[in-house]
């Protein structure tokens, strides 16, 4: 596996198996094999009032990779009073759910000895629970409110999704989304050992890479997990907590190493149109893009424009493109080059389609696919396209004048 692959199969591992230490399923598990027809004692309860709500069945879950385990449940009072009784071997993640539809529940962190109360209505259920007892259910309940906003935030958003560029929207959701992480930086670091970290980490992860990942959400993460080994250590909530931190370390500094310059990008040498062979080392000195296309590829040939725009905006400067076809007809590749206005001389291809063994040194499985690299032909950054590729263009090439 190439480094830039292992790179990218982390980042998807992590991101599936986000922080949420299943203590219930986990600890049950480990005796499934023991023989006890004894019903666990109660060691937490949840009560309180939901107006509204009579009738309606109140659940505690916990997720698995099994799907939802049932913990304990009740039906609330005519008068919405309800009191739920329930056993957890440990601290964990929870959901508390009201009524049948999964989307409302509160994300929840209960351990033994929890006395938990609330007080609301069926419609502010989800975002005003008044939540009380552990230390946890603060921050939960100013969690909540903010997560209300940035919900009907997002609501706003996909309402004007026809009326706004797409730019307009990327830039209004990641100013909603930084009001949730903002909140959840200062709780972990106030309070690393608190149990509802556990909820607060996930807003701190990287949504799908990390090019735009903000790397003080490792040190928080970091904090966290040092909390958690204080507050519970040997407990299998630490344990998984720090071991998940640890990945997301790791995935982190490979990914680095992609954007810092340390690694050299593996030589290309493969035949032009014309059957001339060009190197990709023979441009040493320019700062160049890597670009996998085809002309086959939709969404390669809907991108093009903008290369073209890139490279006449910065060839004067010392930037290029070396573009690498996975085409395996050379007509089309070539009538592709011209109708797309292709106009740098650097185009090569083994004509060999997804069967090049390009796929597996560069590491992908999809194109558009770029590679970014300095005049000293190291990696400077992998996948850029469009606003992210002009900014890193504009960073390193005024950096060398």
């Amino acid at each position: 596996m190439s480094f830039l692959k292992k790179n990218r199969t982390l980042l998807i591992l992590l991101i599936a198996a986000v922080i949420i230490p299943l203590i219930y399923f986990s600890l049950n598990s480990e005796n499934k094999n023991v023989e006890n027809t004894e019903k666990p004692i109660n060691n937490f309860s949840i009560s309180g009032k939901i107006v509204g709500a009579g009738g309606i069945k109140l659940y505690v879950e916990a997720p698995s990779n099994r799907g939802m385990i049932p913990v304990a449940d009740t039906i609330i009072n005519s008068d919405g009073t309800f009191k739920l009784n329930g056993n957890v071997p440990g601290l964990g993640f929870f959901l508390l759910r009201l009524g049948e539809n999964p989307e409302n529940a509160i994300q929840v962190t209960i351990e033994p000895t929890n006395k938990i109360s609330l007080n609301t209505t069926l419609e502010d259920f989800k975002f005003k629970p008044n939540m009380n007892g552990p230390s946890w259910t603060k921050v939960l309940n100013k969690h909540q409110e903010i997560m209300r906003v940035f919900e009907e935030e997002q609501k706003l958003l996909m309402a004007n999704e026809n009326s706004a560029s797409k730019e307009e929207i990327n830039k209004a959701f990641f100013a909603s989304k930084k009001k949730v992480e903002d909140f959840a930086k200062e709780s972990m670091l106030a309070e690393p050992g608190n149990a509802y970290n556990i909820v607060l980490s996930m807003a701190l992860l990287p949504s799908a890479s990390f090019a735009d990942w903000d790397s003080e959400n490792l040190k928080v993460l970091e904090a966290a997990a040092q909390g958690f080994e204080n507050k519970y250590n040997g407990q299998p909530a630490a344990k998984t907590f720090r071991s998940q931190v640890d990945q997301i370390r790791d995935a982190y500094n490979q990914y680095s190493a992609t954007t810092n310059g340390s690694i050299n990008a593996p030589e290309i040498a493969l035949n032009n149109p014309e059957g001339k062979l060009l190197k990709l080392s023979d441009l040493r000195g320019k700062v160049v893009l890597i670009d996998f296309w085809a002309s086959w590829c939709g969404p390669c040939r809907k991108e093009n424009p903008n290369v073209v725009r890139l490279f006449k905006k910065f060839n004067k400067q010392g930037f290029t493109v070396f573009s690498v076809s996975l085409d395996d007809d050379i007509n089309a590749w070539k009538s592709a080059i011209q109708n797309d206005g292709l106009i740098w001389p650097n185009h090569v291809s083994d004509l060999k389609g997804w069967k090049t063994s390009l796929t597996t040194i560069y590491g992908f499985d999809a194109i558009p696919y770029t590679v970014l690299i300095n005049r000293e032909g190291k990696i400077i950054g992998t996948n850029l396209r469009g606003e992210q590729l002009e900014q890193k263009l504009e960073e390193e090439l005024k950096n060398q004048e």
